[in-house]
């Protein structure tokens, strides 16, 4: 047999000085099955977390029994020890005390937990031509045509006029009702295409079926709305004011699920950001005795700006490092300054049937691992973080030292539209910021796709970055 041809000077300096993102089951196919068993937790997470809160009781269950204890900013912690702190039932910060003191620095690693979806009005409940209907307004970046005929599930808490607060789900369970928004048949709807797609279906078209048989009097005015009512006094006892003292969302009834024929996806809603958070939870079990002390918080509200106090536009997390910098006699601004801060948050994969919209060199690709994304925002880079070459090569260094495999990438092409993550409000505070996170298909959708090996190398990126 003919030995290979040699290499010639140009392809050795080729080799020398190029580099490119290669997939992780071509040069790592070791990892895949270890990648599908990790997943098998990440779906039993997905399904148990379909909102904020429902996430926090998941994670704070999780972290009870990995023996994390409940903060107490009166006791004394030492290297090693492991506490949580939760914030208005939607947010949590893990805590591991490193060796090193903590004015020497934090490792934080920030995911939010928050989703598109459809919330509910406040005054929601209402019939039109004997069919019970509830108002919705939605909640963040959402292609509304996306939402018409998606079987939905009711989520969320009421608080009645006792004061009690009650939990509602209705929907995930196979013997329970689903619901859904209507659209139009295809043999009438020739003015509805000529709708932008953006308006395919408009806010307020949004409204979800509940109900279509009456309350049997003929007195009543409304038979259809207060039959639906009836049913929820029943299971919960709320009457419709007790609607302006809820929080109901209506989510994507479906199950994650593994995709394509050899299963190396995972699809399901609420991938944007809770497969970074359950990589992030992961690994902060992981390590138990990092050298620097690490936090990682779950997050609220980054769907729609990061506001209010569950938010990380607030002072919630600054908060809390206060009172780690009393327990430990240091100051916050000394901790802050010498910190890093993964903002673990996902960025587009690239999708060849929307090439278009895709710069290809500066792209994220199912299955290269996760993404590494320098900045974000949108245009002229407004509203983004920028991270440092000196942040980026920090970051790039751990997972190099791990052997984890990872990409770099950007939102889109430059004019095409942008986004943003928590990542700026953490640079506010005088911390290196980067984002890393896991690629997806169909983001926002109320079905998103990801990948099994980038999930996985994820959770090693933030192994290598708590150690």
């Amino acid at each position: 047999m003919a030995k290979d041809k040699e290499k010639s000077k140009g392809q050795k300096l080729q080799d020398e000085l190029s580099f490119s993102f290669e997939h992780i089951g071509k040069i790592r196919p070791k990892d895949i099955e270890p990648s599908i068993e990790f997943c098998e937790g990440y779906k039993t997470f997905m399904n148990s977390s379909k909102t904020e809160r429902e996430c926090v009781r998941t994670l704070e269950a999780m972290a009870k029994k990995e023996g994390y204890k409940l903060f107490d900013p009166k006791a004394s912690y030492k290297s090693g020890d492991r506490f949580y702190y939760v914030n208005r039932k939607k947010n949590v910060m893990l805590v591991t005390v490193g060796k090193k003191p903590l004015d020497e620095g934090i490792k934080f690693n920030i995911a939010h937990i928050d989703s598109p979806r459809l919330d509910l009005k406040p005054n929601p409940l209402y019939e039109n031509t004997e069919i019970a209907y509830f108002k919705t307004h939605y909640y963040g970046g959402i292609r509304k045509y996306q939402w018409g005929t998606t079987p939905l599930a009711m989520h969320g808490v009421v608080v009645l006029k006792d004061g009690s607060c009650v939990d509602i789900s209705i929907g995930e369970n196979d013997d329970e009702p689903k619901f859904v928004v209507s659209d139009l048949l295809p043999h009438l709807s020739a003015q509805q295409n000529k709708r932008p797609l953006s308006d395919g279906l408009k806010g307020e078209e949004l409204n979800i079926i509940i109900g279509n048989i009456p309350y049997q009097d003929d007195d009543v005015t409304e038979p259809y709305k207060l039959m639906a009512l009836k049913l929820l006094h029943d299971k919960y006892g709320m009457t419709e004011k007790d609607f302006t003292r809820a929080e109901i969302e209506m989510v994507p009834a479906v199950k994650a699920a593994d995709i394509g024929l050899d299963r190396s996806l995972v699809g399901a809603y609420g991938q944007d950001d809770k497969v970074c958070a359950y990589a992030a939870v992961m690994a902060a079990f992981e390590i138990k005795e990092p050298e620097h002390t690490t936090v990682t918080v779950f997050t609220d509200k980054e769907e729609i700006g990061s506001e209010g106090n569950t938010g990380m536009a607030s002072r919630a997390l600054d908060h809390f490092v206060e009172d780690l910098c009393d327990i430990f006699g240091v100051k916050a601004r000394n901790v802050y300054r010498n910190s890093i801060c993964l903002s673990s948050d996902v960025n587009a994969a690239y999708d060849p049937t929307f090439a278009d919209v895709f710069e290809k060199n500066n792209s994220s690709f199912l299955g290269h691992g996760p993404v590494l994304t320098k900045y974000t925002g949108a245009r002229g880079k407004s509203g983004s973080n920028d991270a440092s070459a000196e942040t980026m090569g920090q970051v790039i260094k751990c997972m190099e030292k791990e052997n984890v495999i990872w990409q770099i990438g950007e939102l889109g092409k430059v004019d095409e539209g942008g986004g943003g993550t928590i990542a700026k409000f953490m640079g506010d505070n005088d911390v290196d910021t980067v984002d890393l996170g896991v690629p997806v298909l169909a983001m926002h959708a109320p079905f998103e796709i990801t990948s099994k090996l980038d999930i996985y190398h994820t959770y090693k990126a933030f192994c290598a970055f708590y150690r």
